[in-house]
Order: structure tokens, then sequence, then C-alpha cells
């Protein structure tokens, strides 16, 4: 049993080092079920056989700083910045796959920093997250965008942290035993789905099967996040008649 940590930072911590643990004490992991909130309206209507990769990238163009009524004495490097994001943001990364949905790249923040509205910035930056499917890999998507960029003749610098990769788990045995484990306690049939964010599973997937299933996550990241008592005991319920059937195999 692992209770997570470092799933939202920078995840260098938590379960990627317990699994190299894991490993250099030559333990095997048969199958893992992950408790993330999967469930989409009422608990027990979805489950997570797999999840798209995530990509972040850091964008940023420098000029040279100046008076906005002297413009020929400055390099305002915004525009630039515009044009560059107008290109990521005009990218069709593809259509959606056999068993996931079109990938997706937004763009989350753009920064200049200047406080002053006579002033032309010296350095503009933007920050952006793909989540892509299994059409791509990490490092095919960086060489796909920055082919983009490079056809614009804009300088620009750009880092790239990967998250994640996207992963599948084939429907088999241990969706099964899942979905029957939920139907006994819900009376609902749970759907099989690769949407949504990420989680510790980009990890486990590396070194064993895994699902992901747990509460309803319609609150999730708000203000007075919540679930109801009674899907914590009917989750606690499916959770031990999951550990049951396993065992009793």
């Amino acid at each position: 049993l692992l209770i997570t940590g470092d799933e939202e930072g920078p995840s260098v911590n938590g379960t990627k080092k317990m699994l190299d643990w894991l490993k250099d004490k030559g333990e095997k992991i048969d199958f893992c079920l992950v408790g993330e909130p999967t469930s989409s309206e009422k608990l027990g209507d979805m489950m997570k056989i797999g999840r798209r990769g995530s990509l972040n990238g850091h964008i940023g163009v420098t000029g040279v700083q100046g008076h906005v009524a002297y413009p020929q004495r400055a390099d305002n490097p915004v525009p630039k910045l515009i044009k560059l994001l107008a290109v990521l943001d005009a990218l069709e990364l593809d259509k959606g796959t056999a068993h996931f949905q079109p990938s997706n790249l937004e763009i989350v923040t753009v920064d200049v920093g200047n406080p002053a509205d006579n002033v032309i910035p010296a350095r503009a930056e933007a920050k952006f997250n793909i989540r892509f499917n299994d059409a791509h890999t990490g490092a095919g998507l960086q060489k796909l965008l920055k082919d983009a960029l490079d056809a614009t003749g804009i300088a620009y610098d750009l880092k790239f942290r990967l998250s994640g990769e996207s992963f599948y788990t084939p429907p088999g045995a241990y969706s099964e035993l899942l979905q029957q484990a939920i139907k006994s306690v819900t009376g609902r049939e749970a759907e099989l789905s690769t949407t949504g964010g990420t989680s510790d599973a980009r990890f486990i997937r590396s070194h064993c099967p895994v699902i992901e299933f747990g509460i309803v996550g319609l609150t999730m990241h708000k203000v007075d996040e919540r679930v109801a008592v009674s899907d914590m005991h009917a989750l606690t319920e499916i959770y031990s008649q999951v550990l049951k059937a396993w065992f009793s195999r």
C-alpha cells in the first residue's frame, strides 16, 4: 500500500523512488490499482485503463527594452511571441486514436512582467501543456514543435519537461475483476476510459498492468473540494471485494 507523495509536483520522490527501491530488491508487482478519483458523475460509472501523456513547454523571446515613443531603438519581443504562440495554437496534432481522444495543446500562461505602459519590455515568456495520445512520444512531439517554430524564422528559446508518456492497459482479467466488484456494490457498469489528466499510474505502467478507480471527482481542485461520505463507504467495500477476489483466485 503506497500513499502517494509528490504526484502533483516535480514527481522526483514518492512513487518513482518506491518503484526503484522495489526493482533493486527484486520485488515484482503483478497488478496495481490506483485510487485516483475516476468516477465522473456517480461512483462506479468510470474507471481508467489508460492515460494520455503530458508534455510541458516554456518558450521565451528576448528583445531590447526601450521607450514606446522610440520603437526604432528597441526590439519588442511581445509580437514575436504572439506569432510563435499562434503557430503552436494552430497545430492539429492528431484526430484521436483507437483508444484515446485527440491530443490537445493548451497555452496556460503568457508573462511579460512589465508594470509600465510606456516601456517596451526586454523579454516575453509563455508556458503550454500538451496532453498527447499513443500517436506520439514525448521526444517526437518535441521535434514536431521545434520544426514548426523554426519555420517562422523568429529567434526563441524553449525548454521541455515530460511528465509522462501515454499508456494503455488492454481490457481483460484485471478490468473484469474490478467491474464485477463495482457492479456488486453500486449496480453500475463501469465505463473503460482513457480520458482526463494523469497520475502516478504513468510510472507504475512500466512495472505492471495498472488500472485507476476511485471516488467522484466533480469538485477536483476547486474551492470546497468534497466527496459524499456514503461514496467513501461504498468505495471501501469495492476495494475489499477486489482484494478478496484477487487472493481467492
